[in-house]
């Protein structure tokens, strides 16, 4: 199945289909066998697919699949314009009791669900004015945008519900929802703070008026 070809690809983290046309056949425009090759291997497992004429090989992840870094990669692969927050962050630092295996982001551009055999890939639009609280690292080549996680529990109750009964002096909050907040830093908590004040949102002021009653009392 002419497999040796995609030895070039197996220690990168994607590749494109008109990269792979550049590395089998530079000199031609347009390449018939391509799609077909792609499509033969995708069904063999040999590759998978990321999104539409974007694909990582088989090889590169069985070897990487248990990097801390490699859904997030995937993540930013998938949607360069992004950066991994809400249920993925909390979970991993143990703020989140639920456990939950989607990759969650968010991004300044639509809400969209990826689901290919890597895993379920969440993009989750959020205000433009919003869009921070993250810091860049790179990964295989890939810059990749992970939140802090002050940011992952702002961005997590920013996008979710809330029930009026928020206002009630006996209603616990992080109780409700299954949260995990007696372990926040100092720092954490005052960095939640900041994003509240900075949003100047009632909602999320009435967040944290809740926590400082309920979970961060001095």
């Amino acid at each position: 199945m002419k497999l040796g070809l995609l030895t070039p690809f197996d220690t990168i983290p994607y590749f494109t289909t008109e990269g792979f046309k550049q590395v089998i056949a530079p000199e031609k425009d347009e390449n018939p066998q391509v799609h077909k090759l792609l499509y033969r291997w995708m069904k063999a497992g040999h590759i998978f697919q990321l999104k539409k004429g974007m694909y990582v090989t088989r090889r590169f992840y069985e070897a990487h699949r248990n990097d801390a870094l490699f859904s997030a990669g995937n993540s930013a692969i998938i949607l360069p314009q992004s950066y991994v927050s809400l249920e993925y962050i909390l979970q991993r630092f143990g703020a989140l009791t639920e456990i939950t295996y989607p990759i969650t982001a968010i991004t300044p551009k639509n809400t969209r669900i990826i689901v290919n055999k890597l895993g379920t890939f969440t993009y989750k639009h959020i205000q433009s004015q919003l869009y921070h609280g993250f810091t860049i690292t790179e990964y295989h080549g890939i810059r990749l945008g992970q939140a802090s996680l002050a940011k992952a529990l702002f961005d997590y109750l920013y996008l979710r519900p809330l029930p009026k009964t928020i206002l009630g002096a006996r209603y616990n909050l992080a109780e409700e929802l299954r949260l995990n907040l007696d372990e926040f830093s100092a720092a954490n908590r005052d960095e939640f703070a900041s994003y509240v004040e900075g949003s100047g949102l009632v909602k999320m002021d009435r967040i944290l008026k809740n926590f400082r009653r309920t979970v961060w009392q001095p």
